[in-house]
């Protein structure tokens, strides 16, 4: 028996690695011959890096950046089992995490540690890169990550601008001259699983700015802000890219690495299943088990799971989704390839208690699993 075990994150509990390593003690205490094959999902936010370095055989790097406040963190990238390609996550140098909740101000956040994350992978002779832009601090577009390039943002009088979303209104010009030319030979993949457009009611100062700690005065200025970037960058780049779906993902990087690379945005579970090779060990596989923290209707929307399926679908594969939770609409998963959905909780719990003890959890249900595998081997 050949099982692919790919899961996304149980957010907040267990990273993807572990739970697709929980899941693998659970199916091994039912079946000790099976042959399984780990591919940890990640969206392409926190754990991204991991994901994909675990699963090709690849590399960490470490290296201190500037973090979202422009204080130092100690952040990280990956090369992947090819030796050619870079994995970076942005929320390890720009991401909420890195700020505590009662000093998070998307107006001064910045991506610059972003970008000097590009330029190490740059400097260490790699031309292609994937990055995975989810769960960012930040709203500035991506402006930061651009100076740590080589861009100049100047004001009216030709100064630099502060960092920051909230800076970005009194952009009058870039300058470009000393963007870091090998960026034109660097083919760059974004992990990018929202559609909003950089601004207005969709954007993203609306629609993610009050989790990075912007009140509605806020969006008004962030949202005009990044407005005015928007037209600055199209005179600088001949880049209409504003309303481009994805252009508002972290705080508008989307639309940074759009106006400044050659960036292509691309749902990040596409990229992960293609990065390690997923259609292949599916066409072979008895068995694929994916999971999340929480299924409900979003999921049915192109969620891990259903990504991992559809592929799955494609060479006759049954796929049982291994949840956290279930919620509102998790059914309708079952209409995106999912053949069965299985919350790991099995009495009533305390979600705290349920995430500290997150890992036995999915590993005893992965057990219960393969034993109504056996049974139907049975019948």
């Amino acid at each position: 028996m050949r099982i692919i075990i790919a899961p996304d994150s149980y957010k907040g509990s267990v990273s993807a690695l572990g739970v697709a390593e929980a899941i693998e003690r659970g199916v091994l205490h039912i079946f000790p011959d099976a042959e399984i094959f780990k591919i940890p999902i990640a969206d392409g936010g926190e754990g991204t890096v991991d994901a994909l370095v675990t699963a090709t055989g690849g590399q960490k790097i470490y290296r201190q950046v500037s973090g979202p406040l422009g204080e130092a963190v100690e952040a990280y990238w990956g090369v992947l089992g090819d030796g050619e390609t870079a994995i970076i996550e942005m929320a390890a140098a720009s991401g909420l995490p890195l700020v505590p909740k009662d000093r998070r101000d998307p107006r001064i956040a910045s991506t610059y540690g972003t970008g000097e994350l590009i330029k190490a992978v740059l400097d260490k002779g790699l031309r292609k890169i994937i990055i995975g832009i989810g769960g960012s601090a930040t709203n500035d577009g991506g402006a930061g990550m651009a100076q740590a390039l080589g861009a100049k943002l100047l004001n009216s009088q030709g100064q630099e601008i502060p960092s920051g979303g909230a800076a970005l209104a009194h952009l009058a010009a870039i300058d470009l001259t000393g963007l870091d030319s090998r960026l034109a030979d660097t083919a760059i993949m974004v992990a990018c699983d929202v559609d909003n457009p950089l601004c207005g009611l969709r954007g993203a100062s609306a629609v993610y700015g009050p989790q990075k700690g912007a009140t509605p005065a806020m969006i008004s200025q962030l949202d005009g802000a990044l407005a005015n970037f928007a037209c600055i960058a199209k005179q600088a780049t001949g880049k209409d890219i504003a309303e481009c779906a994805g252009a508002g993902a972290a705080g508008g990087l989307g639309a940074g690495l759009l106006f400044f690379t050659n960036a292509r945005l691309r749902p990040g579970v596409e990229i992960v299943l293609e990065t390690t090779g997923f259609a292949e060990l599916a066409a072979k596989a008895s068995l694929v088990i994916t999971g999340e923290g929480r299924t409900d209707f979003q999921t049915a929307f192109g969620k891990a799971p259903v990504g991992v399926a559809k592929v799955a679908k494609q060479y006759g594969v049954p796929v049982v989704c291994l949840s956290g939770g279930l919620g509102d609409g998790a059914n309708d998963v079952l209409g995106q390839g999912i053949d069965a959905i299985m919350t790991v909780v099995p009495q009533p719990m305390a979600l705290e208690d349920c995430m500290a003890q997150g890992a036995d959890l999915i590993e005893a249900a992965a057990a219960r699993l393969c034993r109504l595998v056996q049974v139907g081997m049975r019948i």
